[in-house]
């Protein structure tokens, strides 16, 4: 019987898998109340025991997440309550937090609001190698751990459209985008060979993982942030560079995007990304769909309408889960079960395990 490590593999490769792979993402806050209301375990330590590990996930994440501000380790404290926190990050970001559930933080301001900030105040910084941005120790120890449980085990990372955002701020980004794509490309040329640079040291001296995962919110609830001939002139010819980079380490590339990014799938397939996730119902996205038009050339992650979760109802579950297996099963598509996100304080644990045994019922391929 194949691992974990051998079942993802497959599916993200595209090689006959003996069955679809599980993964998912429980907010902290839901692992909260599930240990208060539910009887969810705690480790040694009194915190909520790693999802990974209870409900047995087939991917896991090894580290990876090196320091990528501009001016490394920077975080000010600029105004704090009980309740919140406002902080301003190495970008020159002021990004406001709850201090006590989880949560998108607010947009406050945005020092990098043009080329010429960029290139005098932050630019300069990230053009020299800087190894303090990487605990290179702590990442093999992860790795290791995670490669010995058996499991598919990547690094992650934000990429160039994820970092212009908490760089720039959305609007800065939108505008820029259009009225100086001339900065947009150098921004995106300078942390593509940054990142080509840190990624080279992980792989060569923190250890080999199976894949990467690179976080980029692409859409929102109504499609695409910005049109799909904007993303192909000033997002993915990098997309593709960093990919091809990975690839040549015999890397497998996950892209993970929220929103509505049907328009952006031929992108992501000319681009190289070997799977996609996690494909928002509510956002329009439906992963059934997907498979019938590109099983043969992306893998996908996630796809199962969370709402239909949060409902609690068994039947609405099961007919779901049930669709989701059964068409990867007829399209021969690579496919790991999961939620179209994550997994927030609405989903019952009963509830989401419940999926997880229909999940377990119809994932022979």
């Amino acid at each position: 019987m194949q691992t974990s490590r051998e079942v993802v593999d497959a599916i993200i490769r595209k090689k006959p898998a003996e069955r679809m792979g599980f993964h998912d993402s429980p907010w902290g806050d839901a692992l909260t109340k599930w240990v208060a209301d539910e009887g969810y375990p705690k480790d040694e330590k009194g915190d909520p025991v790693s999802p990974v590990d209870y409900f047995g996930f087939d991917l896991a994440g090894g580290g990876g997440w090196f320091d990528v501000m501009p001016l490394r380790g920077v975080r000010e404290v600029v105004e704090e309550t009980d309740e919140w926190e406002t902080t301003r990050n190495g970008a020159g970001a002021a990004l406001k937090y709850w201090k006590h559930k989880s949560g998108t933080p607010e947009h406050i301001d945005f020092r990098m609001s043009s080329r010429e900030v960029w290139e005098r105040d932050y630019r300069p910084h990230l053009l020299e190698l800087d190894r303090a941005r990487l605990d290179v120790e702590a990442t093999r120890k992860e790795l290791e751990k995670r490669k010995a449980q058996g499991r598919w085990t990547f690094y992650g990372h934000l990429f160039v459209f994820e970092l212009m955002r908490c760089s720039m701020g959305d609007y800065c980004m939108y505008e820029s985008l259009v009225a100086d794509p001339d900065w947009v490309h150098d921004y995106n040329r300078v942390y593509t060979d940054f990142y080509k640079t840190y990624f080279k040291i992980l792989i060569e001296e923190a250890g080999r993982p199976d894949g990467v995962w690179l976080y980029e919110d692409l859409g929102y609830n109504k499609g695409l942030i910005c049109s799909p001939a904007t993303l192909e002139n000033v997002i993915f010819p990098y997309y593709k560079e960093i990919v091809d980079f990975l690839h040549s380490y015999d890397l497998p590339v996950v892209l993970h995007s929220c929103g509505g990014i049907t328009q952006a799938l031929p992108l992501i397939v000319e681009a190289g990304f070997d799977a996609l996730h996690p494909m928002e119902a509510k956002a329009g996205c439906d992963v059934a769909r997907f498979m019938e038009q590109y099983g043969d050339r992306l893998a996908f992650i996630g796809g199962m309408d969370a709402r239909i979760i949060e409902s609690g109802d068994r039947k609405r579950i099961r007919d779901e889960v049930v669709r989701l297996t059964s068409a990867a099963r007829a399209t021969g598509a690579g496919y790991v079960f999961g939620s179209d996100h994550s997994l927030s304080t609405n989903v019952r644990l009963a509830d989401f395990q419940y999926a997880v045994e229909v999940y377990k019922e119809n994932m022979l391929y």
